[in-house]
């Protein structure tokens, strides 16, 4: 790929600050359920994470889901009962709600959902703010299809899920933007780049979602161009929606970089899981930069499906937000300021006028699916996760990485960092542990033989990036 290229990458430019990225209608959420927080702690989102997934294992089955409120930089826990476990969760600095539900009785309603009700254009999420299933329904759901889903979610009981309709059509955002394009049959195809990866042999490649590498095999750069790039892997439906691309050209430059527009990137150090309430960036070639919130987890997604006028892909494991999207912005990058990659955008309804809600993959699953790393390496499935160093042992012996080494430094900001360190989880606890590897790698050399990809921009100077 020519040099020219180079203008527009995401690896390899210093990563922005928080302000240059926030936009001016970034949504902030407010628990207005929960109780006053006397010592709650004040916390960035990142930090939150991290926090939330030391204390889903040391609650276990009292864990009923968190969220993080941006309004007053807190994170809140639900959970099922009392206790030990929960007394220890409250001096770890967070808002402890009680709630009805336990995540056992909101995986079974949406398991009820997927048996009785998964009709094209619905969808599903556990929204941990109202501790229910929160369910969707756009705009072709209708007569009998809507009675039977009303139905299933009555059956359910108004304390666990609530159903509400969507504007717009469900469906996988299938083309434009700055972008990756493939022939296939029936014409043109084109899907955003999301993040570049080193494949578990060494090359480089990158994801986009499962739908773009199931419908064509060979994408390029370009709308007339030759394939620069083969899929290795994709998976679409079923669980997730996510392809693993690999470049042609071992020499590839593949930098671990968003190209936020406006001659902006931002550095990718790791990979973390998504929470509910914090807010998030999305990257799309036909759209551009948008932000929006995590409102669920755990979504399903029923789309009509392509090949088949009466029958439904359901797509499940994504990441419900409020971030708009458009045709075109499939396979993009979810991120955060912070440099955490976090999804590849899947589908949704909507647009970026009218708004909408968007679905994303997560990276976290189609990394440790794909056998990929972020970057050259160095960052890993597991260095960026959101409890890379927060699974067994890293800081929850007894619960003790839940007390105050949760967020024992001022401001939360190295959460599990200082007091985990009796376990050894010190450094395995960093959400961006391992993440400061060189993401550059070899490619400092700027021989004119190697290509340079770098992830979604609009306005066409960008490399792969686009919609199926």
């Amino acid at each position: 790929m020519p040099k020219r290229k180079a203008a527009i990458a995401v690896g390899g430019v210093a990563a922005l600050g928080a302000a240059a990225l926030l936009l001016p209608n970034a949504n902030a959420s407010q628990d207005k359920d929960a109780a006053t927080a006397g010592t709650a702690r004040t916390l960035k989102a990142a930090d939150a994470t991290t926090l939330a997934a030391r204390l889903k294992q040391s609650l276990g089955g009292q864990f009923a889901g968190s969220y993080y409120d941006s309004a007053k930089q807190q994170l809140v826990v639900n959970a099922v009962g009392d206790g030990d476990a929960v007394a220890r969760a409250k001096s770890a600095g967070v808002v402890v709600r009680q709630v009805e539900n336990s995540t056992a009785d909101l995986q079974s309603a949406a398991r009820t959902l997927r048996t009785k009700a998964a009709i094209p254009g619905t969808a599903w999420a556990v929204d941990p703010r109202t501790n229910k299933v929160i369910v969707s329904a756009d705009s072709t759901v209708t007569g009998a299809k809507w009675d039977r889903l009303e139905s299933t979610v009555d059956g359910l009981g108004s304390g666990t899920a609530t159903l509400k309709k969507t504007g717009g059509t469900f469906k996988p955002f299938v083309s434009g933007g700055d972008a990756i394009f493939a022939q296939a049959q029936g014409g043109n195809i084109r899907c955003s780049l999301g993040f570049n990866v080193t494949a578990s042999d060494g090359a480089p490649a990158f994801l986009t979602a499962g739908h773009c590498g199931v419908a064509a095999e060979q994408w390029s750069d370009s709308e007339t161009g030759q394939p620069v790039a083969t899929v290795d892997q994709a998976t679409f439906p079923g669980e997730g929606d996510f392809s693993l691309v690999k470049y042609d050209d071992p020499a590839t430059e593949a930098p671990s970089e968003v190209n936020a527009g406006n001659g902006q990137t931002v550095q990718i150090t790791g990979a973390a899981e998504a929470t509910v309430g914090s807010t998030v960036l999305r990257m799309g070639s036909t759209t551009g930069l948008h932000d929006g919130q995590v409102t669920g987890l755990d979504a399903t997604v029923n789309f009509q499906s392509e090949t088949d006028p009466s029958g439904v892909d359901t797509v499940t494991g994504l990441i419900q937000t409020d971030v708009c999207a458009e045709p075109g912005d499939s396979g993009g990058s979810l991120f955060t300021q912070e440099g955490a990659a976090i999804g590849l955008t899947s589908g949704g309804s909507g647009d970026c006028t009218s708004g909408g809600e968007t679905f994303f993959q997560p990276v976290t699953t189609a990394l440790a699916a794909t056998g990929a790393t972020l970057g050259d390496g160095g960052a890993g499935a597991g260095g960026g996760e959101a409890g890379a160093g927060d699974e067994a042992g890293a800081g929850d012996q007894a619960g003790a990485g839940d007390e105050a080494g949760a967020g024992d430094q001022a401001g939360g900001d190295q959460i599990g960092g200082g007091a985990d360190d009796q376990a050894g989880a010190g450094a395995g606890a960093d959400d961006q542990a391992g993440a400061g590897a060189d993401e550059q790698g070899a490619a400092a050399d700027q021989q004119g033989t190697k290509h340079d990809h770098r992830s979604g921009r609009r306005g066409g100077t960008s490399s792969l990036t686009g919609s199926h």
